[in-house]
């Protein structure tokens, strides 16, 4: 496995790497067409906020499988780009949680006591002593804090201000609860109103369209209370940049600690940049010795840990897939994918939808997973063997029209017990396939249904499906015929099922020691009473 380190790692990130003894060349400084050039020839990319993974980046991947972000922000990767090329993206939030969240404390702090102009002012030698009560701030304790975002960093700031005796109330849409944190922070769902009751503001969103500016003139000049500070320390575009600095100039609001910008680095005649009332860093963050180290490191961890395991670490466009499974999950894994090679052979026609059905404890809490490693399956016989995967699985299909469905059965079907899975597929001229199947204290995935058809098989390695009438002397025909093409038959499942017109179909699942060849499915087609003849190859058996 080879990785290209594209932006400065921190030594121990590089050290990680050659303990792990990975294959990597560090190059940094490339440009969009040399980065586009050389990233095929890899297999992971690791990248700050430098480097830009561009479309055109990602034109033509050759080997590339995952791009790991050292840091939050996936501002500079294309990921639109990625998710369609089928390429993991992952970025290290957790490594730089407690630096970002205490610089968004810090510039809390420097704003409401105006640290910096008093700072700047005595070292000039222009302080006139008798009138430092210019630097007079404002106490935090007792003021009302509002927080934007409540992930890992937005709790964290919460957490440390309740600490500072502040009162602390949260926005965001993605909280269905009416607290947070125990219920010491209450979430109020209306944006206007949020501004309404807040003494200080601070943004921990990633940069979108749900959350570029958020904060916008006619907030600031109307909805704000006179005395609010804001502190920016999530992504520039989250606030409008200019009415924010009318608003201060104005006295619509009190102050603001900026940390990021709409464009990096702003323009050095930014507006922010001529007010008193305003504390301006230039994205230091995430930037301490300690974080610095850590996201290089578990930047590194996490490419070590796909490339060579298939774990996944902080997955950006993964949509919750885990395929670094436990012993007692891991063999739904191998039954989802199964399932969808049998389904891939049971169906002619184009797909509408894929729907996953799982009751019991352990197989629905990896209904995404399962879903997306039964769809690559039966995706991969119109989209070739390379070309789709978990990643991309959910885009290709939106992309044909096919939906992806995942519903949790409170119970198994009928008959059967215990962590039930199911797939589905539904084509548009109406023709409909069901497999479903388990998992026993052996570890091993069972069949147990296709269609109408009962049974218990583990399906695995060279298998041939057989539909046929049920009728005396069809099983003869089948063994003489590859008999005939010397094709030795390891194992036989036969089912049958019967019709409300009482005519009987049965169902031979066989399993051979070769790959059967053409000429005896074509033999077997062409026998009385079959109606059909598909050759399929599953993995072998663990």
């Amino acid at each position: 496995m080879r990785i290209l380190v594209a932006d400065k790692l921190a030594e121990e990130g590089l050290e990680f790497l050659k303990h792990a003894k990975a294959e990597f060349d560090v190059k940094i400084g490339l440009k969009e067409d040399e980065l586009a050039a050389a990233v095929g020839a890899y297999d992971a990319l690791i990248v700050r906020s430098g480097a830009k993974v561009t479309a055109k980046v990602l034109a033509n991947p050759g080997s590339l499988k995952a791009i790991a972000r050292a840091g939050v922000g996936v501002d500079n990767i294309d990921l639109e780009a990625a998710t369609a090329k089928g390429i993991l993206v992952l970025n290290t939030a957790e490594a730089s949680t407690l630096s970002t969240a205490e610089h968004a404390l810090a510039l809390m702090m420097s704003l409401a006591r105006k640290i910096p102009q008093a700072n700047a002012s005595l070292r000039s030698g222009q302080l006139d002593w008798k009138k430092r009560s210019q630097f007079q701030g404002t106490q935090l304790a007792g003021k009302t804090l509002g927080v934007v975002g409540l992930g890992r960093i937005g709790r964290t700031v919460a957490t440390r201000a309740l600490a500072m005796d502040m009162t602390v109330v949260g926005f965001d849409p993605f909280v269905s609860t009416a607290t947070a944190l125990d219920g010491r922070v209450k979430l109020i769902g209306d944006f206007d109103q949020f501004l309404g009751q807040i003494d200080v503001i601070t943004f921990h969103v990633p940069g979108s369209d749900a959350t570029r500016h958020l904060l916008n003139r006619d907030r600031l000049f109307n909805k704000c209370r006179p005395n609010l500070l804001v502190v920016n320390d999530a992504r520039g575009e989250v606030l409008d940049e200019i009415a924010l600095a009318e608003a201060i100039k104005e006295k619509k609001i009190a102050g603001a600690a900026i940390d990021v910008y709409a464009t990096e680095p702003p323009a050095k005649d930014h507006p922010l940049f001529a007010l008193d009332n305003v504390v301006l860093t230039p994205h230091l963050g995430a930037s301490t010795d300690e974080a610095q180290t850590a996201v290089s490191v578990d930047a590194a961890k996490a490419i070590v840990a796909y490339l060579y395991r298939g774990e996944i670490r902080g997955a950006v466009n993964a949509g919750g897939v885990r395929l670094d499974l436990p012993p007692d999950e891991a063999p739904f894994a191998q039954l989802a994918r199964r399932i969808g090679i049998l389904l891939a052979g049971l169906s002619d026609t184009g797909i509408k939808t894929i729907t996953l059905r799982a009751s019991g404890v352990r197989a629905p809490r990896l209904m995404n997973t399962l879903l997306r490693l039964s769809a690559v399956e039966l995706l991969k016989p119109h989209l070739g063997e390379g070309s789709v995967n978990v990643i991309n699985v959910d885009h290709l299909a939106r992309g044909r029209g096919i939906e992806l469905v995942q519903i949790h059965e409170p119970a198994p079907p009928s008959g059967l017990v215990g962590d039930i899975l199911g797939v589905r597929i539904d084509a548009a001229n109406g023709e409909s396939h069901r497999i479903l199947g388990t998992v026993y204290a052996d570890g091993l995935p069972r069949i147990v249904r296709i269609d109408d058809f009962a049974m218990d098989m583990v399906p695995e390695g060279q298998m041939v499906l057989i539909i046929n009438q049920d009728q005396p002397g069809v099983i003869g025909i089948v063994g003489t015929t590859f008999g005939n093409a010397k094709v030795n038959i390891a194992d036989m499942v036969i089912s049958r099922s019967i019709a409300t017109d009482g005519k009987a179909t049965a169902l031979m699942v066989i399993k051979t020691d070769s790959e059967a060849p053409a000429a005896l499915l074509t033999s077997l087609r062409s026998q009385p009473g079959i109606v059909r003849a598909r050759s399929l190859v599953l993995p072998a058996r663990g």
